[in-house]
């Protein structure tokens, strides 16, 4: 049986007089890639922020590793191996590539090694690599995702957290999020991915759950949700 490594129990979230998150409950095992999708405003990104902090909870618990995570702060959870690509991308505008992924590192200070994953860095995102010395204010919407998951991976993270990495972005570029995100996945990172394009979360998740206005209302493997009348009907328009 794989080990549970984050757990969310009961988790509910306001903002004001609005409870955007209702009392949810899911879990992520080690080495699956989660797929947690829904439309706009069914609470998913609240979901995010509440597990890495951003957002204070109102109610239920946040596990990771079997240890109780909630209120911590992000740079608490990169220390315990949780690492996160926020909505928005969030890159360093004004430092370089280079300079945005030893950011990413900064919680280590194994010089050779983080040389390495810079490099490994790299040669997943070659067009990074040309632009190495290029202010990050300066790339296109897809370079800056791809900065955005590069500067998370130098952090060697155990649980990697994606929120919408393929909001905005043009159809060739979602190809290249996904394929890298299969990658990582296949290399051996645990990664949970909240994700408006259920047809290509779903495809490559091992498990999904679908959110509707701040309540988990199905889960399954990936396939046969991907499968299932009423997910194609409300999220792939069929």
């Amino acid at each position: 049986m794989r080990t549970t490594l984050l757990k969310v129990q009961g988790l509910k979230v306001a903002y004001g007089g609005i409870q955007a998150v209702k009392g949810i409950d899911f879990e992520v095992h080690e080495g699956e890639l989660v797929s947690l999708i829904g439309s706009n405003g069914a609470g998913k990104t609240t979901t995010m922020k509440a597990i890495t902090g951003t957002q204070a909870l109102n109610a239920g618990d946040i596990e990771f590793k079997g240890h109780s995570i909630a209120g911590q702060g992000p740079w608490d959870l990169v220390s315990q191996g949780l690492a996160m690509v926020p909505e928005g991308r969030g890159v360093f505008t004004r430092m370089t590539i280079t300079e945005n992924l030893q950011m990413g590192a900064y919680i280590r200070n194994d010089s050779a090694a983080i040389g390495q994953d810079m490099d490994n860095i790299f040669n997943l995102f070659p067009r990074l690599h040309e632009r190495k010395d290029q202010l990050a204010g300066t790339l296109s919407g897809g370079e800056q995702q791809m900065l955005a998951m590069g500067r998370a991976l130098m952090s060697r993270p155990q649980v990697l957290l994606l929120d919408e990495p393929s909001m905005g972005l043009s159809p060739i570029m979602v190809d290249k999020i996904f394929e890298v995100i299969r990658d990582v996945h296949d290399k051996g990172v645990t990664v949970l991915l909240v994700e408006q394009n259920a047809s290509r979360a779903l495809s490559i998740a091992d498990r999904g759950y679908v959110m509707e206005s701040g309540l988990i209302t199905m889960t399954g493997r990936g396939q046969d949700l991907l499968a299932d009348p009423k997910v194609r009907a409300a999220y792939l328009g069929e």
